[in-house]
């Protein structure tokens, strides 16, 4: 398991060209399988200069950057605050990963605001986004079955499904297992810390698989079905009022 060096990344975010209002871990370290030949996923938000977002050309909304330093592979994606907030008000949930992911690597004030606004940005929606992220990697996977992809599918199913029946988000797989009981899903994920990221399937009942797909997908319907949550989100005044008030601090920057 390629391990995560805090100083590598903090000398990675170091270099960037402009302020950031966060960075957290993402990727399979998040998710609680990654393999030794894993990179380190890291996204977040930077906060662009007033002078390159108020005329008429927009620049470096979004800015990635993929390099190894003493052996660690970085993959570093950062979204300006202005986009960040309107993907947060689509339904990403990706984003809404990133924003609660608990390996934090850079954070301020304004990214704690964030997260407590960001609770009203969660909706049945996201019910639909994991759902169809699940079956497009599932399609994948019996093109080519790889363990990697299939347990991706059986993470994206129950972060969906723990989303829509508690309103909060877990991205790890292995509590996920825990919370619903899903002991066959543990040797996969066993497999996938002993293995590397092109691991395929030898001998695995993708039939049995297969079903369990089926039944998750019916469970995350229904509970998106019964959540209580909202169908629209409810948080863009706080959002719209965060976004001046980090221009206007970061203004020249």
């Amino acid at each position: 398991m390629q391990a995560m060096n805090d100083k590598v990344i903090e000398g990675v975010l170091r270099r960037q060209a402009y302020p950031l209002l966060f960075v957290t871990v993402s990727g399979s370290h998040l998710y609680g399988f990654p393999s030794y030949d894993s990179d380190v996923d890291l996204r977040g938000a930077h906060i662009l200069p007033i002078e390159r977002v108020v005329g008429l050309y927009t620049e470096r909304e979004t800015i990635e950057s993929m390099e190894t330093v003493d052996g660690t592979e970085i993959d570093l994606v950062t979204h300006d605050v202005k986009k960040y907030f309107e993907m947060l008000l689509g339904r990403s949930g990706n984003v809404l990963e990133h924003i609660y992911s608990p390996l934090i690597q850079h954070g301020t004030p304004y990214f704690e605001e964030l997260r407590e606004i960001a609770k009203g940005c969660v909706t049945k929606n996201h019910g639909h986004a994991y759902r169809g992220y699940a079956q497009s990697v599932w399609k994948s996977v019996k093109k080519a079955p790889k363990l990697k992809p299939l347990l991706y599918v059986f993470r994206v199913l129950l972060t969906g499904l723990h989303l829509m029946k508690t309103g909060d988000v877990e991205a790890n797989l292995m509590r996920l297992t825990q919370r619903y009981r899903l002991p066959y899903l543990d040797e996969l994920i066993a497999m996938k810390l002993q293995g590397s990221e092109q691991t395929l399937l030898d001998d695995v009942d993708m039939q049995f698989y297969e079903q369990e797909y089926h039944r998750l997908v019916r469970k995350l319907d229904d509970a998106r079905m019964g959540s209580e949550l909202p169908e629209e989100p409810r948080a863009k005044p706080e959002l719209h009022d965060l976004l001046v008030r980090l221009r206007l601090e970061y203004a020249g920057r």
